[in-house]
């Protein structure tokens, strides 16, 4: 047998193969190779070796600095460059000689020849899954550290394996219409075949310019260069907010120039994090994609959300404009502990009609209702401009004429590859789900969440599931369910914080592994990875990410005394959690008052319902002005789902990062994607690689080297990590007193 499993096809030829490139997208046709070696090793001992080492790694380090107060995130990126030389070393070293399978017939090699571009790509997958943590992780640590309750460890574990793996069983209901359709091209895989293409391929370079290795590594180093400065020396150029330096008195001012807590009029970053760390490599976005995300931008911060604030709607004034922490009447931060019953953890509805109805900042009510209308019109959209062709899919899926409908990877793999079988993901979706009944009804119910609740939240993410991925694979944006999922399940059944959370869990993380596992399976396909290779990459990879990480999650949370508590940490100490107040602030909303009290007929914003209506009908005003224009090619481009769903990452993404993500995704994929293509299709996605990869690795240099150290460099203006607009965040309505804030 050959390297423990080579899923291929017999193939005679050993030269690659190699046909007309007939994709009808020009990206994939600009970017992605149309040749295939079907003789090239994958899963080998080398892949194992080096994929379980880095996927162990990321998941570690990840999590470990996502509890920090400036966390690090390690993307698979540094992995995609590290494992090359790694693996080439292997591939020079290891003894060729056959080892053995005890009590089996299998036996592989140590050593099956060179390194190949496909065992790269396979260990890239195999890290990717470590690169983020389990949701389940948020309920441990919201349980553990914020609302102080024991929770079983058993559990936690597999409530965090039960969520990762359940998403495998929806992947395999929908991978012919979302990986076999050459319109669903997934741009962000683009940057990833691109870099793989500039690591492996070798290619002469042209005369007088760079090969596109080269222009890698000149980039990287750039980049890995040029990050010690916003990154330790001069953080304060992250966002520059030039009008909060001139009116250094004037709240107003404040609020329209910060690009941290205000509006962003006039601000800017230097730094690549400040562009790509909340929003995504805008270089991986297509021209139209960002223009439909700006208009979204805009249209909330720049219009609704001042008009709102300063007619003082749902009185505005009293709180931040921009942040998603819960208040009381007075503009005071709310006291969940005097409506949270500690002995039954669900709330006391007496207490909390003695002391009053939550409040939450106009932005965060206008958020919630963009949320709501993303959905309404992710549906609608998909159904109009996508329906017929998906319906097509349906039900020529089985058809043997099928291959009409593929592009030239699509041929090339159903040729070369054996398919992965429906059983395999029949099979564990129907073991996860035991599992997840197992976890949810045993252990004296701890997690609140009865067995129709599973179930109810799968049919959720399975409803939502096409729609939103047909967004992500044709512009690279797209919306999650949690919003959703909080919402119905908290009136079904409300008062149960911890229920909520881990309805939330089931749904958001299945249809989230499910988009995952495409995803990858997508770049698999564009670089002629056999299928069932993948799917066996894939699943080692979750089982092992989601372990360590939930180990490496509940060792900190048991060993750290006083961890997300910055008041009672020790001065200096860096375990302050700075991504779970938001999660926190949300598990109050829907899970301790439930929505019915905020924004039900007993809440404050009842008005943010409408919102549903008006992302259901949004993108049928779109379809009929694009079907009674034809000739206006522009109309078709209006993105209602990515125009509402733009503002979503915010208040954890600022003013300053939509304001330079949109400057120069503009810059490279409308201008220099228009006047300059060769050089666009040659560069651009290596360019987003490198830049990553930079300050990737100076981050992590920096912390062990210096950070670690306690070393934060000189202490001056420029080393404060904020926009120097302190009265931003201040409240503007007469009586407030706030800390740091002027009274009127």
């Amino acid at each position: 047998m050959e390297v423990l499993h080579e899923f291929t096809k017999p193939q005679t030829p050993d030269k690659m193969i190699e046909e007309v490139n007939d994709s009808p997208i020009e990206e994939v046709r600009l970017t992605v190779p149309i040749t295939d070696d079907p003789t090239l090793p994958c899963l080998t001992f080398r892949t194992w070796t080096i994929g379980l080492t880095a996927c162990v790694l990321l998941s570690f380090v990840n999590i470990f600095f996502g509890y920090r107060q400036n966390p690090i995130s390690i993307s698979s990126v540094c992995v995609q460059i590290v494992s090359l030389p790694i693996g080439k070393l292997m591939a020079t070293s290891l003894p060729t000689k056959l080892v053995r399978i005890p009590l089996t017939n299998w036996s592989f090699s140590l050593n099956p020849g060179p390194f190949s571009l496909k065992e790269h790509v396979l260990i890239t997958l195999f890290a990717n899954a470590g690169a983020s943590g389990p949701f389940a992780l948020d309920i441990v640590t919201l349980m553990k550290a914020f609302y102080h309750r024991r929770i079983n460890p058993v559990a936690a574990l597999l409530l965090s394996h039960s969520t990762q793996l359940l998403g495998y069983g929806f992947a395999g209901m929908f991978r012919k219409y979302l990986v076999d359709s050459p319109y669903m091209w997934w741009p962000g895989n683009l940057v990833a075949v691109s870099l793989f293409r500039a690591l492996n391929e070798e290619e002469k370079r042209p005369k007088g310019r760079l090969s596109r290795l080269q222009f890698f590594m000149i980039v990287l180093i750039s980049s890995f260069a040029y990050y010690i400065v916003p990154g330790y020396f001069f953080p304060s150029i992250s966002a520059l907010s030039f009008v909060c330096w001139i009116w250094k008195n004037s709240i107003t001012a404040q609020q329209i120039g910060s690009g941290y807590n205000g509006f962003g009029i006039g601000s800017f970053g230097l730094d690549w994090t400040t562009v790509s760390g909340f929003l995504g490599s805008p270089l991986a976005n297509p021209a139209f994609a960002i223009i439909n995300k700006m208009a979204g931008f805009i249209l909330v911060a720049y219009v609704i959300i001042p008009i709102a604030y300063y007619t003082n709607a749902y009185n505005a004034k009293r709180y931040p404009i921009f942040t998603s922490n819960v208040y009381d009447s007075k503009g005071h931060p709310y006291n969940i502990t005097r409506v949270l019953n500690n002995k039954t953890f669900s709330i006391d509805y007496d207490a909390y009609d003695s002391y009053g109805k939550m409040n939450v900042s106009m932005f965060f009510a206008y958020r919630y209702g963009f949320a709501f209308a993303t959905l309404m019109a992710s549906l609608t959209h998909v159904a109009l401009f996508y329906g017929r062709t998906i319906w097509d899919l349906w039900r020529k899926a089985a058809a043997t004429t099928q291959d009409k409908f593929l592009d030239v990877h699509g041929r090339i793999m159903k040729r070369n590859y054996e398919q992965v079988p429906q059983w395999w993901f029949m099979t564990i979706l129907v073991l996860t789900l035991g599992l997840s009944f197992f976890t949810c009804e045993g252990f004296n119910r701890q997690l609140q969440l009865p067995y129709w609740g599973i179930l109810f939240a799968c049919a959720m993410a399975l409803f939502f599931m096409l729609p939103i991925a047909v967004l992500i694979a044709t512009t690279n944006q797209g919306s999650g369910i949690g919003v959703i999922t909080e919402m119905i399940f908290g009136y079904l059944y409300p008062g149960r914080p911890l229920a909520n959370l881990t309805f939330r869990c089931y749904g958001v993380t299945a249809m989230g592994q499910a988009l995952w596992f495409i995803s990858d399976f997508k770049l698999g396909y564009y670089m002629k990875i056999p299928p069932k290779s993948m799917f066996i990459m894939q699943l080692a990879g979750t089982i092992v990410a989601s372990t360590v990480s939930f180990g490496t999650a509940w060792w900190l949370l048991t060993n750290i005394k006083d961890i997300c508590h910055a008041d009672l940490l020790p001065a200096g100490s860096p375990w302050t959690c700075p991504g779970e107040d938001m999660s926190y602030n949300i598990s109050i909303i829907w899970g301790v008052v439930g929505p019915n009290r905020i924004f039900g007929s007993r809440g404050l914003y009842t008005k943010m319902n409408w919102f549903f209506l008006v992302g259901l009908f949004a993108p049928v005003l779109v379809w009929l002005l694009a079907w009674a224009f034809p000739k206006k090619k522009w109309i078709a481009l209006i993105n209602m789902p990515v125009i509402f769903e733009a503002i979503l990452p915010m208040p954890a993404a600022k003013s300053v990062h939509y304001i330079s993500w949109c400057i120069v995704g503009i810059f490279f994929n409308s201008f220099i994607y228009r006047k300059y293509k060769n050089w666009w299709a040659r560069h651009t996605y290596v360019l987003s690689a490198g830049l990553d990869a930079g300050v990737a690795f100076l981050a992590v240099l920096a912390f062990f080297g210096l950070q670690n150290y306690k070393i934060y460099g000189l202490q001056w203006w420029g080393n404060q990590s904020n926009d120097h607009c302190p009265l931003a965040a201040c409240p503007t309505a007469p009586g407030i007193v706030v800390k740091g804030c002027p009274t009127f």
